[in-house]
């Protein structure tokens, strides 16, 4: 993995020389945390000046293209982010960005980090290129913490009631051990950790459901196409329903605490 991200940053620098790019990884990686077959290999590149059409173009198949070369390596497919000038990023203002995605990749003129993302890059974002910069960043405060916590939790009440046959249901359950770490201290953990500090903690209302999904989090590719364990995973909608009351009655606490 580590050959690989150096294969792709470097690639990165040489299209953006010009541009004077820093080139960040985070997310699970630098938490200790990724798994192959579940994890992205999170990255962010921000540009001293505003990418060109050419530039854009050709970043934007980069991670098919260097898969192809590099048929050996599963870890290119896995890279997600933005490239961005670090004006735009830094004032939310319009810009050409290039975006790698789960489902693709875009050109686009519009780029933001969340509020859990900018937290992961300013604890824990390794520079691998460039110049060091987040000391222009604002560290989210507990109010936007607050508020980026509630809007998690509104979309889990929406949309996750019937998970789907992949490991995302059980992610689910490890996203809102992390809410509820975060809501509690400030600050970020791996969703491995996660789950492991919620049942520590007396927080998880099943503590077999969240041992198993411990287990597929560690090996998700011995999962991800048992027929069984995809069965499992469609059924945890009341599971996870019943972990959002927990998280529901912390962010209530929390509202009246911080008077929000």
């Amino acid at each position: 993995m580590n050959k690989s991200i150096d294969i792709m940053v470097n690639t990165i620098a040489d299209i953006l020389i010009d541009n004077n790019p820093s080139i960040y990884i985070l997310g699970s990686v630098v938490l200790d945390d990724f798994q192959l077959g579940w994890s992205d290999i999170d990255i962010l590149c921000l540009t001293e000046h505003s990418i060109s059409s050419d530039q854009a173009e050709k970043l934007l198949h980069l991670r098919q293209e260097l898969s192809a070369k590099y048929i050996n390596s599963p870890y290119f497919r896995a890279f997600e982010g933005g490239f961005i000038s670090l004006e735009a990023f830094l004032n939310k203002q319009e810009d050409k960005v290039v975006y790698w995605g789960t489902t693709g990749e875009r050109i686009a003129e519009h780029y933001e980090f969340d509020v859990f993302s900018m937290m992961n890059l300013m604890d824990y974002g390794r520079l691998l290129y460039g110049k060091d910069i987040r000391f222009l960043l604002n560290y989210p405060n507990v109010k936007a913490q607050f508020d980026a916590i509630n809007d998690y939790y509104c979309i889990i009440r929406k949309y996750f009631d019937k998970p789907s046959r992949s490991l995302y249901a059980a992610g689910n359950l490890l996203d809102i051990a992390r809410c509820l770490y975060t809501l509690q201290s400030g600050k970020i953990i791996s969703k491995t950790n996660a789950g492991l500090w919620a049942l520590e903690n007396n927080l998880v209302p099943d503590i077999k459901i969240m041992h198993r999904v411990l287990k597929i989090r560690k090996h998700p590719n011995n999962y991800k196409e048992d027929e069984k364990t995809l069965e499992w995973l469609e059924t945890l909608g009341p599971n996870i329903m019943e972990f959002a009351d927990v998280l529901e009655k912390n962010i209530r606490i929390k509202q009246v605490e911080g008077g929000f």
